[in-house]
């Protein structure tokens, strides 16, 4: 299975760690998603693929 693949079904399940999959270290982008997604889940799904598609 392709490492993207991957991340984008970690971004609908669980955001911060397809972020963190993806940037491979935890920083402001990381903690940003976390807040998104403590706040309402689709949020932080959204930033999640934002992040990974890009």
């Amino acid at each position: 299975m392709d490492n993207k693949v991957l991340q984008v079904i970690a971004a609908l399940f669980i955001p911060p760690l397809a972020v963190y999959m993806k940037k491979g270290k935890i920083d402001g982008t990381f903690w940003l998603n976390v807040v998104l997604t403590l706040m309402f889940d689709v949020p932080g799904i959204l930033h999640a693929l934002y992040v990974v598609l890009m």
